[in-house]
């Protein structure tokens, strides 16, 4: 009896499969016997014409959902037979249903069979394999097998692994919601739905669903507020999670202050107000309100209004041909005033002067003809007040002439004092006065005077020659005097308990340098404040000093990128101060960084501390904080020390107040800081969450320099902050200990993830080398390298050779952050040979000088400068003033800063000219202010500047 399974005979044929059912096979005319085999061969002979079976369809992977059987087919040309293996076993005979067909293009038989797959036969296999079923075809050629399907039972578990949390998010801030949908065979596909509706990621860009099925909003609008659900789906089931309500909202914004009102008095003392609405923007969705007042108030006074009043009546005139005479009066006691009224009445009063005789004279003479003579003698009278008052008037005029030529003979014959009365009484070189005959030490060419012996106490200004040109006519100029011939150089000593320095100033008739000559405050330095000197170690490389005044200044540490710009007119008129910066050393200070804070700067020291500043000078050190993210994931502040040595936060960044003493501009590799005040600054920072920030390092490899003489060899790979003072501090320190770099620094980006940096070495010949390294890796902490505590930071790879005549070394290092980046070193090198040193300067650390005085310090010239201020200081309705500028220019991040400052371009020119130190040329300035409209500016500065 047949086996319900098909045996290996079932593939030679019908012919074979009626012997086998008659339980023997004899022929008289064949030798061969299969009556006793137990295994029949796979296929029989058959004519070589005919082609082994090839599928035209396989069976394909099925899932059974519920109790629902699946279907597997299979189809093959040419196929006598074709048969399902399921798990090894073959399918009975009856559980298949076979169809023959004939292709009429090549006459082949085509098979087809279908078998069907129930969730009993899938749940009764035991193992780890999952149910598989094979189509087997033959032919006369042969046998061939089909790929294998797999039959797996579908079900979705009820319950998401993670469903989606609401939250509340500002506007334009990046939103995560994360859904892990149900564990299901096959996996679920997931759908997102906002209000019960699919979001398309095709149709709104601003949605992004991530690989792991997380839904990222970009930038959260208002009309993203909704309900987010996470729905699963796959052949068995559709699942949905709880609903998640986003809710975006709007932290409200100040307006722009209104105008002063009217003061609210008339006459004296009064208030002022004005007042700002937030609206810009409104709060909305539960925002944070504004935080201060909505109104300012602040004194005022008017003037009160003083009403006229009449001063007394002169006295009255001479009488008069028509018999009267005249007096007057001013509206002078007091005159009116701030809108006072005028003064009532009269301002000339006339009556008869001859009581009424001249009038009855005249009456009677016209009609009565009486006394003829009295006519002549009143004109006699009028004719002779004319005249004595014409002789009145001349002897006024002699007396006045005479008295003004006495005061000017008495001003030319002045005296003249010697030297020392001359410098402590204020003495100006552009007068020349005869001596007086009492003066013991008369002046004289021969005998100048002791000017060191006096520079204590001297006060006075000495000018230059051209103010003395241009004094009054009876001036000498000093060009024909022989006051100053006899002093080639004028020494000027200023002692200072702390510094006891003194500064020897030439004077330099012919260079006409103002600040130079201008020795106003040179002799009183004794009396200002004095300023502590600062006992900070000024380690070679790592400092710099110069003696700056009025014209200003840029103090520069090379190769460090660290330097100082002080603006013209920061330090007083006639003022001159040794400024110094110092990059401190970080074994011989206190770190400013606290808990989870890192050190991204080197601590540097500017000074003399304390020291009176007119306008902000700026500061600029190099950071090594990874800002090319598209979302802030940094807190950077900004701390200066104590006396006391304790660390005090200055401002930080993006949350500047009016109070901020300091304007700090953040570039990729550097920061900018504008202060009034000098001290020792350091800039750290942390991670903001949800995002890690970033730190930029640099790895160094390095290793002995001079030829190798013994077995051991050893290469030192150096784990430093990205920026030029930590590089140039690692080059010092292996020239030092006579090694030199093998290869450009490479670039490392180390996460804030509490991993570590891993570093191992690989693929070395181990034929002639071998590593006295212990374990497979080295690792540098994770908070040694994100504290920034400990510098530098370095591994020893030791190796032996096998002897001294292996001269060649070949391998690879590695080095990563654990769940991080890496960097790969490719070393191939000579040992035997003295390897020439390699020192490549650093980006940004380009060897300028240590220091410029003066114009020379600035690329932007004092006329276009001045040009600049004077177009945009003022406020432009049009907003195409100083605003307009700094946003141009990129330094509009906190603009109440500039705004609080006399000139707010002049000080916005200052921070373009720390930024372009480099590199800067006037055309990006240039291109800023063609934007604007300024074309008044740019012909001035195509004039006079080099753009």
């Amino acid at each position: 009896m047949l086996s319900p399974r098909m045996p290996r005979g079932q593939a030679l044929g019908p012919l074979v499969l009626l012997l086998l059912v008659g339980g023997c096979v004899a022929s008289d005319t064949e030798s061969t016997d299969y009556s006793d085999a137990e295994v029949l061969p796979d296929s029989l002979p058959s004519a070589p014409a005919e082609p082994l079976p090839e599928f035209l369809l396989e069976p394909e992977d099925a899932f059974i959902v519920k109790n629902r059987p699946v279907q597997l087919r299979c189809r093959a040309s040419p196929a006598t037979q074709i048969y399902f293996k399921c798990n090894g076993e073959w399918v009975n005979q009856n559980d298949h249903v076979t169809r023959e067909s004939l292709d009429q293009g090549t006459g082949l038989v085509v098979r087809e069979v279908d078998i069907s797959v129930s969730r009993t036969q899938v749940e009764e296999l035991f193992g780890l394999e999952d149910y598989w079923c094979q189509c087997v075809a033959w032919s006369s050629a042969g046998t061939t097998k089909s790929n294998r399907a797999y039959v797996r039972i579908a079900y979705l578990r009820k319950n998401f692994e993670q469903e989606p949390l609401g939250r509340e998010v500002q506007l334009e801030q990046e939103v995560l919601l994360q859904c892990r949908p149900p564990e299901g065979m096959p996996a679920a596909e997931v759908d997102w739905l906002k209000n019960e509706d699919v979001i398309d990621p095709s149709q709104d860009p601003n949605f992004l669903i991530t690989i792991d099925n997380d839904l990222i909003i970009k930038q959260a609008r208002l009309s993203d507020t909704a309900n987010y659900t996470c729905v699963a789906r796959n052949v068995v089931a559709k699942r949905r999670s709880s609903t998640a309500t986003l809710i975006v909202y709007v932290s409200g914004g100040w307006s722009s202050w209104t105008e002063w009102s009217e003061c609210n008095a008339q006459c004296g003392r009064g208030w002022q107000r004005r007042t700002r609405s937030c609206t810009n923007p409104t709060p909305l969705n539960g925002g944070a309100f504004c935080e201060g007042p909505p109104f300012q108030r602040v004194t005022c006074t008017t003037l009160c209004p003083v009403d006229g009043g009449w001063t007394e009546w002169a006295k009255w005139s001479a009488c008069g041909t028509e018999c009267t005479h005249w007096r007057s009066r001013e509206c002078q006691a007091p005159p009116p005033r701030n809108g006072g009224k005028h003064c009532s009445g009269n301002m000339m009063e006339s009556k008869n002067c001859t009581e009424g005789l001249c009038t009855r004279y005249k009456k009677v003479s016209i009609e009565h003809a009486s006394h003829p003579a009295l006519a002549p003698g009143t004109s006699v009278a009028v004719y002779a007040g004319l005249v004595v008052a014409l002789l009145l008037c001349v002897i006024l005029a002699i007396c006045v002439g005479a008295l003004a030529y006495r005061r000017r003979r008495r001003h030319l014959h002045g005296d003249i004092t010697d030297s020392s009365s001359a410098l402590t009484t204020g003495f100006h070189p552009g007068n020349y006065k005869p001596p007086r005959q009492d003066n013991p030490h008369p002046l004289h060419p021969s005998a100048p005077p002791d000017l060191t012996a006096t520079a204590g106490h001297f006060r006075g200004p000495l000018y230059s020659l051209q103010q003395a040109v241009n004094d009054s006519p009876h001036k000498i100029p000093m060009t024909t005097s022989p006051l100053l011939d006899p002093l080639p150089s004028l020494k000027i000593k200023v002692y200072n308990s702390s510094t006891l320095s003194s500064l020897e100033l030439p004077v330099d008739i012919s260079s006409g340098d103002g600040e130079i000559l201008s020795l106003k405050s040179v002799g009183t330095v004794g009396r200002e404040r004095e300023y502590p000197s600062h006992t900070l170690s000024r380690e070679p490389g790592l400092s710099t000093s110069a003696t700056l005044g009025n014209l200003g200044g840029r103090l520069t540490i090379p190769n460090t990128g660290v330097s100082l710009l002080v603006p013209p007119g920061t330090i007083p008129q006639g003022k001159f101060y040794e400024m110094y910066l110092i990059i401190n050393k970080w074994d011989k200070t206190t770190l400013p960084s606290e808990g989870g804070q890192t050190v991204l700067s080197p601590v540097v020291s500017c000074g003399p501390s304390g020291m009176l500043l007119n306008r902000p000078v700026v500061l600029t050190l190099p950071h090594c904080a990874q800002l090319d993210t598209p979302t802030p994931d940094w807190t950077l502040t900004l701390k200066t020390q104590t006396h006391q040595g304790a660390w005090e936060e200055v401002l930080t960044v993006g949350e500047e107040t009016l109070s901020s003493p300091c304007y700090l501009q953040l570039e990729e590799e550097c920061c900018h800081v504008l202060m009034e005040q000098l001290g020792t600054y350091g800039l750290v920072g942390q991670s903001c969450p949800p995002q890690p920030a970033c730190k930029r390092l640099q790895l160094a490899l390095f290793a002995p320099r001079a030829p190798c003489l013994s077995l051991d060899y050893s290469l030192r790979i150096y784990c430093i902050h990205d920026t030029p003072h930590a590089f140039k501090e690692v080059l010092d320190l292996e020239r030092s200990l006579g090694g030199v770099l093998l290869e450009d620094p490479k670039p490392l980006v180390f996460k804030d993830s509490y991993h570590n940096l891993r570093l191992s070495i690989h693929d070395i010949p181990h034929t002639h080398w071998r590593s006295k390294l212990l374990a497979k890796y080295q690792e540098i902490p994770f908070y040694h390298i994100w504290s920034g505590c400990q510098r530098p930071l370095h591994c020893t790879f030791s190796l032996e050779r096998g002897s001294l005549a292996v001269s060649q070394l070949t391998c690879k290092i590695c080095v990563r952050q654990v769940e991080g980046e890496g960097q790969i070193f490719q070393l191939h090198t000579d040992i035997q040979e003295t390897l020439p040193p390699h020192s490549p300067l650093p980006s940004g650390g380009s060897c300028l000088p240590s220091s410029h005085v003066g114009p020379y310090a600035f690329r932007l010239p004092d006329s276009i400068r001045q040009k600049i201020c004077a177009s945009l200081d003022a406020p432009s309705a049009r907003g195409c003033d100083w605003r307009l500028l700094a946003h141009s220019l990129g330094f509009d991040r906190y603009l109440n800063y500039f705004a609080t400052k006399p000139s707010p371009t002049g000080v916005l020119l200052d921070l373009w000219e720390a930024c372009h130190q480099g590199d800067a040329d006037l055309v990006s300035l240039a291109t800023a202010l063609e934007e604007m409209g300024k074309s008044e500016v740019l012909v001035v500065m195509t004039t006079d500047g080099d753009c």
